[in-house]
């Protein structure tokens, strides 16, 4: 996904300015937006190499020279509807703009082209009650909180169908009819979704039991309150290359302790560190998993991931970590939803 505000231009930048981020950019494109982001036109190398044979001088703003009126499509619009647009129009982008006029995202036709329909299962946990988000989840499941311009879970749905995936099946509990009213079938989403739901709260991998038939190939799980743009085919690629039983998504994380820390040997001083950096692997809360796993979900008992991947790790199946790079955050204070609704526009659509 390109990071659109290195690919936007205001409309007073000089055409010899927009060229520079055109010919840095693996587009030969640039977007001409507004003090408030809204996509005013585009700009191509076709675009200038037209306006230098005019003989328009370079230092004219690119307002002169710009596509006023560039093809777009709407957040909604789906990939297949995406390529079939820019088959019928002849563009290798497409800036996906709201209601609002804003630019959110672009389309890429080879990045589109890439996709392949994939047939794996993707389980999304979705039945927590969100307690540390009250009162925000009194009347609304966490999954289903809105950020940027759809429900989260709406947005996780969206990127693994943007990658070819779409067989889902849905975990729920609480407040469980308005996920189930908002997603249907999946049809409207492009995908087949199916429920899980569960009589009493199963932890985060007690659900697995739910399904209703033993899976024939690889399978991923996430939760269903994370925001994050993974690639998911690249995830199962690995997950498959490295012939593993079980592959568990983690992200960097850093801490520092505030305070000098003192290391003693009984009462001697040994060493005192200033304020020293810690770093850790954490659990992202995604995941693949062999079918022969769900052997080891008990039925009818609260059992975690924790404790599953314990299970793996002591009967040493082969369990491997695939470091997330891209954009992760866990929705799980209030202070992270906050912060994933600013992210929202520059990450995802």
């Amino acid at each position: 996904m390109e990071d659109i505000k290195k690919i936007s231009v205001s409309p007073s930048t000089s055409i010899l300015k927009t060229l520079e981020v055109v010919d840095q950019n693996r587009l030969s494109f640039a977007a001409v937006v507004s003090a408030d982001f809204k996509l005013l036109g585009v700009v191509t190398d076709g675009n200038v190499r037209r306006a230098i044979l005019k003989g328009i001088s370079l230092q004219s703003p690119i307002e002169e020279v710009m596509n006023k009126t560039p093809v777009t499509v709407s957040p909604k619009a789906t990939a297949p509807e995406i390529l079939k647009i820019m088959q019928a129009k002849k563009v290798r982008q497409i800036p996906v703009v709201d209601a609002s006029g804003v630019f959110v995202a672009l389309k890429i036709l080879e990045d589109l082209l890439e996709m392949k329909p994939r047939d794996t299962s993707v389980i999304l946990m979705a039945g927590g009650t969100g307690s540390r988000l009250k009162p925000l989840t009194d009347d609304c499941p966490k999954p289903l909180l809105p950020i940027g311009n759809k429900p989260l879970l709406e947005t996780i749905v969206k990127n693994f169908t943007d990658k070819g995936f779409h067989k889902f099946f849905i975990s729920v509990n609480y407040k469980a009819e308005m996920i189930q009213n908002h997603f249907g079938d999946g049809s409207r989403f492009d995908a087949e979704i199916e429920y899980l739901t569960e009589g009493v709260q199963t932890g985060t991998a007690g659900s697995l039991s739910l399904l209703p038939k033993r899976p024939d190939k690889p399978f991923i799980v996430m939760n269903g309150d994370i925001l994050t743009n993974i690639n998911f085919g690249q995830l199962l690629d690995f997950h498959t290359d490295q012939k593993a039983e079980a592959t568990l998504c983690v992200r960097d994380y850093e801490f520092q302790v505030p305070y000098g820390v003192v290391e003693l040997d009984r009462e001697r001083v040994v060493k005192i560190e200033e304020k020293p950096v810690h770093h850790f692997f954490v659990n992202a809360g995604v995941y693949v998993f062999e079918p022969s796993v769900i052997e080891l979900i008990p039925r009818d008992r609260k059992f975690d991931m924790t404790e599953l991947i314990k299970i793996l790790t002591d009967q040493k199946r082969k369990t491997v970590a695939f470091p997330i790079r891209e954009y992760w955050m866990d929705i799980g204070q209030l202070s992270d939803f906050e912060r994933a609704k600013t992210d929202f526009l520059q990450f995802f659509q």
